[in-house]
């Protein structure tokens, strides 16, 4: 079976957040179960950059305004089919953002030409290549799904799979006759979204299949609540999706070998993880005690995340006794409300403001639990590191947040088998009784740690979900004619 992706960004290349991260890994576990993929980028500096073994296999005269030809080659262990456009992706900034912060005024055209690139490679525009399946993921590679379905001849079947339903591509309607697609498809059954183009909404409208990255969103989006705006589409097409719950590379993230911390440890050598904590006490600047509890967070701070309703509390919870060490960015107000709770609570807590990998792994290591507050959370991949880690995760009860961590309710601890803790609802209230109550678990020792045995045995790799995609690619090979 031969799988093509469809993805704007690939760990380690070019990453935001955590869609990198699966579209990075997610190939080499399809490959140990039988599915080999190559997965379609943009040309971004970083990628081409990195790219080795290239050679030009298509040329487009023209792509949404210039030129583009598109490059095979290989990076990092991956099969790249690279979109080289420079007047679409050679620019400073981040995928999506320039420098100043603010998107790029093309993201529409950007993305759109990722989706026409890998659609008309799909569609056989290079004679050797052939794929069974394209999977297209997030608003940025929809495009790819439309185009496949208005193409004229054979095609692979569509799978499309929604990280966060939230980012939605949408343009205004001036972007619709640019994109050469029939007048057909603007309208309430495709592109057409309150008189504006969403690219996500075309490819939840004409994929062959849906998927999300965990089975409790996929149900959540099916609500007023948690749909944004496309929970009747996705009533309609429930039967046409699925949950498959995200994993995380677990030779990437192993506390056993993990060269990015300061001592590696196992499940049967916890007692190792405490050097870790001293080295992240010194790192943020920390008192360093063994006996405070010392919660991380690794996030974008914005109110999705709930992190607004920690700055509520963190006055409250320091003076409990508790120390933070966080690694994010994200709304300004918010980053500097955690600046400022760090100079005000020096000591107790450590910020650093960013992204830095080498820090994601020692707080991974070094804090004795992983705070995840989400409002609502697809999947979330930072409670599953923190599972491997034995960092004890607090997560609200959404999304994949509720599938992935057992909460330590009386039954869980009686049987033995809690990793974590959840609650709920999202309030400052809620949140601040979830940690309160982890520091009554973190004064049981006994209790304490075989809730990180626990959470270190969980399943969080893609081994399982790797096989749950196989089947759902399989099913779709059978249901062609």
């Amino acid at each position: 079976m031969r799988v093509l992706a469809v993805a704007s960004e690939i760990y380690p290349l070019v990453k935001t957040g955590g869609l990198a991260d699966v579209t990075g890994a997610l190939p080499l576990a399809l490959a140990s179960v039988g599915a080999e993929t190559a997965t379609v980028v943009p040309g971004f500096p970083a990628v081409l950059q990195a790219l080795s073994n290239a050679t030009v296999i298509h040329r487009f005269a023209d792509l949404f305004g210039g030129p583009a030809a598109v490059l095979r080659g290989n990076a990092a262990g991956l099969d790249l089919l690279v979109v080289e456009a420079p007047h679409l992706y050679a620019r400073d900034g981040n995928p999506y953002l320039g420098l100043d912060r603010q998107e790029w005024p093309d993201n529409g055209l950007r993305f759109a030409g990722l989706g026409a690139a890998a659609a008309a490679l799909a569609a056989g525009i290079v004679p050797d290549l052939e794929y069974d399946i394209v999977h297209a993921h997030d608003w940025q590679a929809a495009m790819a799904v439309v185009y496949l379905h208005f193409h004229s001849g054979p095609r692979p079947s569509t799978v499309m799979t929604v990280h966060n339903l939230a980012f939605q591509g949408r343009y205004r309607a001036s972007l619709f006759p640019r994109l050469g697609l029939p007048t057909s498809a603007f309208s309430l059954d495709g592109l057409e979204y309150h008189g504006d183009v969403s690219l996500l909404k075309g490819g939840l409208a004409y994929a062959d299949r849906i998927t999300t990255v965990s089975p409790t969103y996929a149900r959540e989006i099916t609500g007023i609540d948690n749909g944004m705006g496309l929970d009747g589409l996705l009533r309609r097409r429930a039967d046409m999706t699925s949950g498959i719950l995200n994993g995380i590379d677990d030779t990437i993230w192993n506390p056993a070998t993990d060269t990015l911390i300061a001592a590696n440890y196992t499940r049967d050598k916890l007692v190792r993880r405490a050097i870790n904590k001293t080295a992240l006490q010194r790192h943020m600047s920390l008192d360093q005690s063994v006996e405070k509890l010392l919660v991380g967070v690794i996030s974008r701070l914005t109110s999705q995340k709930g992190l607004d309703m920690l700055v509520d509390q963190i006055d409250t919870l320091v003076a409990d006794g508790m120390q933070f060490a966080m690694l994010g960015s994200g709304d300004p107000w918010l980053e500097r409300a955690f600046a400022a709770a760090a100079d005000r609570h020096a000591g107790s807590v450590g910020c650093t403001i960013g992204y830095d990998e080498v820090l994601a792994h020692l707080i991974q290591a070094g804090g004795d639990a992983m705070l995840v507050p989400s409002r609502f959370e697809p999947c979330g991949l930072t409670q599953l590191s923190a599972l491997r880690y034995g960092a004890i995760p607090v997560v609200s009860r959404v999304g994949g947040l509720a599938d992935s961590v057992i909460d330590a309710n009386p039954a869980a601890l009686a049987a033995g088998v809690a990793t974590g803790l959840q609650f709920w609802p999202a309030t400052p209230q809620a949140l601040r009784y979830a940690l309160q109550t982890l520091l009554v678990l973190w004064q049981d020792k006994p209790a304490w740690r075989r809730m990180q045995r626990n959470a270190m045995a969980a399943h969080v790799s893609w081994r399982a979900s790797a096989h749950r995609y196989v089947a759902l690619f399989e099913s779709l090979l059978g249901d062609r004619p």
